[in-house]
């Protein structure tokens, strides 16, 4: 397979306006959008209209992580991306592969993936932290937990896995400024614990690292809102929002134009008050 050069990432840099990672589920089970972009090509005219409405970067996932999800092997996950990856990635913006596999993530590295979103943060796949270092790229360091525990401080449990995710990215030889960090909005967390972790956000930044959001048609939203997940844009945008301000430097989405017109306000508002 020929080997890519991925498009760069733009500013993450503290201060920078917000940027708007687009979702593309080419799943058949995802939570949200389950099954609407199984067809390559439109799962090609969503991504060009995600990018049409101001996506910086997409995000591309052959497996779903929603809690409960049948894990999908290998090949079954590379035979769904490898007639679109390349395609996605000549559309001029970065791409983002949303995997836990240390061979997809390799794959889709040389097919001209500039990102790895990992949702087990380096710590599922004891070879993605060197995968990621040999290829270059950027990689989404999530926290995640097997089960949700109300009893522990979620922070704190949040703050440890982040220092092992990084402990991994630098034996592994991963530049610190290709390194993200994901709170990871519903996973293994309970309601309010996610609530908690929102109103805290900006106490994340002491890792020195950009932070990603993703809060998307989520259950924290519906469980607040009572609506199911085709009704969750306006919740969604309110929790990304208050990211946004505590200093998130991506917001994860699958409705991209209200996003995209939210971070340029917040954008607007940093450089006055600058």
């Amino acid at each position: 397979m020929p080997i890519k050069t991925p498009y760069a990432l733009p500013d993450l840099a503290a201060g920078q306006s917000p940027h708007v990672m687009g979702i593309l589920n080419i799943t058949p089970d995802s939570f949200s959008d389950g099954g609407r972009f199984m067809d390559v090509q439109n799962a090609l005219t969503h991504a060009g209209d995600m990018i049409a409405e101001g996506a910086d970067i997409l995000d591309i996932g052959a497996e779903s992580t929603r809690p409960g999800a049948v894990p999908v092997p290998l090949e079954d996950e590379w035979t769904r991306l490898g007639p679109i990856l390349g395609s996605l990635c000549d559309l001029g913006i970065p791409v983002s592969i949303d995997t836990y596999k240390a061979d997809i993530a390799h794959r889709a590295c040389a097919a001209g993936a500039a990102i790895v979103n990992d949702v087990w943060g380096l710590q599922r796949d004891p070879a993605m932290a060197d995968t990621v270092a040999a290829a270059d790229v950027h990689v989404v360091m999530m926290h995640n937990r097997e089960a949700a525990d109300p009893q522990i401080d979620i922070l704190s449990d949040i703050d440890r896995w982040f220092e092992r995710s990084m402990e991994l990215a630098l034996k592994a030889g991963i530049a610190r400024e290709k390194q993200i960090l994901d709170p990871g909005f519903g996973f293994g967390k309970t309601i309010d614990q996610n609530f908690k972790v929102l109103n805290q956000l900006e106490t994340l930044q002491k890792h020195g690292l950009p932070i990603l959001a993703g809060a998307s048609r989520k259950r924290m939203v519906g469980a607040v809102l009572g609506v199911e997940t085709g009704e969750r844009l306006f919740g969604s945008l309110a929790v990304h929002l208050i990211a946004m301000q505590k200093g998130a430097a991506i917001i994860r989405a699958h409705d991209v134009r209200p996003h995209a017109d939210a971070a340029k306000i917040v954008a607007a508002a940093r450089r006055e008050s600058a």
